[in-house]
């Protein structure tokens, strides 16, 4: 079965940090990292102020300065899941993952995430297990075509 070990390069567009518009409860993000970093908080205000920054990479690191609850531990899969969904009704971006079909998606990084990537050839690959379950969903006809919701500029 044919790999793909980053999201870089080619498959860029696989990682959080790609232009694809998605809602947060009832909010817009520009990218799946600055709505999954906003889902920490529950406080409007600073939801509103991760939205607005200009870089996913500036929203993760605002995302490692929130208090998280226990909850989050348990609820951080399903945010991301919901969010992956949402980013993959981009008609361009679902394409691209379908064509991926005979592949095993691997968020191989050098940062040291084994919880949702593989570093050093260790770690849990969580993200790219949801893009395959979300890829698995969009090949059998369960997800969604179309925008999320109205008013999403992707």
């Amino acid at each position: 079965m044919k790999r793909v070990d980053s999201f870089q390069g080619e498959y860029r567009w696989l990682s959080n940090f790609w232009p694809a518009a998605v809602m947060l409860d009832g909010m817009s993000f520009p990218t799946v990292e600055h709505a999954y970093q906003a889902a920490k908080c529950i406080d409007p205000v600073e939801r509103r102020r991760i939205s607005e920054l200009p870089t996913p990479g500036q929203a993760k690191r605002a995302g490692r300065e929130i208090q998280l609850g226990d909850y989050w531990e348990r609820r951080k899969e399903g945010v991301m899941l919901d969010l992956l969904r949402q980013k993959f009704t981009h008609k361009d971006l679902r394409e691209k993952l379908l064509a991926t079909v005979l592949a095993d998606l691997i968020e191989g990084n050098t940062w040291g995430d084994t919880y949702w990537g593989v570093c050093r050839g260790r770690g849990e690959n969580r993200l790219g297990k949801l893009l395959m379950q979300v890829r698995q969903e969009i090949d059998r006809g369960a997800a969604p075509e179309g925008k999320p919701e109205e008013g999403n500029r992707g």
